[in-house]
């Protein structure tokens, strides 16, 4: 039996989702952690979504997000340590300026309670958090919009357990509980 959310089971061996930390989130996390030592931070690299995309983009993303008085700040001290750093990016920005850059880093306030994992050192997001990010962020999460998402959340939910209380609380505090709900619902069977 594994445990999907508080006093819900399913029957099977529970496989909790460890994303792969690149050499280049875990030194980005330490120097901001250095730096900042106070903030929160969570880093996680777009690239860990192609294990459930049919899909592969040709571009990915470092996702910083921090707490919302500290991202400005944390912008610039990576502004000068990294040139392709952007803070909240439009569509509009990402369609002009990102397209032609390698290793894009971008800086978003952190949702306050956003479910995060510790992982080898580094605070990273879950796959609750990422399915949530993809499902409200239609902006950054461009290349997983549509048939791909569709994808996404059937082989996330079909290979890991995922926390559906958890992840149903994220989807609140970002005000798409029940948009998110429905969408879940209207694709696996799992959900219930």
């Amino acid at each position: 039996m594994q445990r999907i959310g508080r006093g819900k089971f399913r029957l099977g061996e529970g496989i909790k989702y460890v994303p792969e930390i690149s050499s280049v989130a875990k030194s980005i996390f330490k120097k901001l952690k250095a730096e900042f030592p106070y903030a929160n931070f969570c880093v996680w690299n777009t690239v860990v979504l192609n294990e459930f995309m049919n899909h592969q983009p040709y571009r990915f993303f470092l996702l910083v997000e921090t707490d919302r008085e500290t991202t400005n700040s944390a912008f610039y001290f990576l502004r000068d340590i990294k040139k392709s750093v952007f803070i909240e990016p439009t569509k509009d920005i990402l369609d002009k300026y990102v397209v032609n850059e390698k290793d894009v880093v971008i800086v978003k306030p952190l949702i306050s309670e956003a479910p995060t994992q510790n992982i080898n050192g580094v605070k990273t997001a879950t796959i609750e958090k990422i399915l949530v990010d993809i499902f409200c962020d239609e902006v950054i999460f461009s290349a997983q919009q549509g048939a791909e998402k569709r994808t996404i959340f059937e082989g996330a939910f079909a290979k890991y357990t995922i926390n559906q209380n958890k992840m149903l609380r994220y989807a609140d505090r970002r005000r798409k509980k029940d948009e998110l709900n429905q969408f879940v619902k209207s694709i696996s069977k799992l959900w219930q």
